[in-house]
C-alpha cells in the first residue's frame, strides 16, 4: 500500500488531497478515513489503497501512521498564566453582560476587541 501525507483537507466539505511518496496527488474523501476520524491535518502521514476514480486516483481504506507535531501545543502558555488570562476574560465578559442586562449591545469597537480576545483564548485552549 502506498504511503503519503495529507496535502490539505477541508473538514466542512469532507474531502482533500494526499501527496503520495511518488509525487502523485490522490483524492481523499471523508468516507475513506478510519472510523471515528472526522478531520485530519496537513502533514499527517497515511497509508492508503488507491482506486481509479472518475477524475483520477482516489484513496481507499486510509490508515493514519502519524500526525504532525502541533506547533501550537509546543508554544502553549503555562497553566498558571492561563488561569490569570481566564480570570481577566471573565471580568471582561461580565462587563459586557451588564450592558446586555441594561438592554444595549457594546459599541462596534468594543465588540471587535472582545471577539478578538475570545478567539485568542479559544486558540490557546484548543491546542
Amino acid at each position: 500500500m502506498p504511503i503519503g501525507k495529507v496535502k490539505w483537507y477541508d473538514t466542512e466539505k469532507g474531502f482533500g488531497f494526499l501527496q503520495a511518496e511518488d509525487g502523485e496527488e490522490v483524492f481523499l474523501h471523508a468516507s475513506a478515513l478510519p472510523a471515528g476520524t472526522t478531520e485530519v491535518k496537513a502533514g499527517t502521514r497515511m497509508e492508503f489503497g488507491v482506486a481509479a476514480g472518475r477524475k483520477g486516483a482516489q484513496a481507499l481504506s486510509v490508515r493514519i501512521l502519524d500526525t504532525p507535531p502541533s506547533v501550537a501545543r509546543a508554544q502553549r502558555k503555562p497553566a498558571d498564566e492561563m488561569a490569570v488570562i481566564t480570570e481577566d476574560l471573565i471580568k471582561l465578559l461580565d462587563s459586557v453582560s451588564n450592558g446586555f442586562r441594561n438592554g444595549r449591545y457594546p459599541d462596534k469597537r468594543v465588540a471587535k476587541k472582545v471577539a478578538s480576545v475570545l478567539r485568542a483564548v479559544a486558540d490557546d485552549l484548543d491546542t
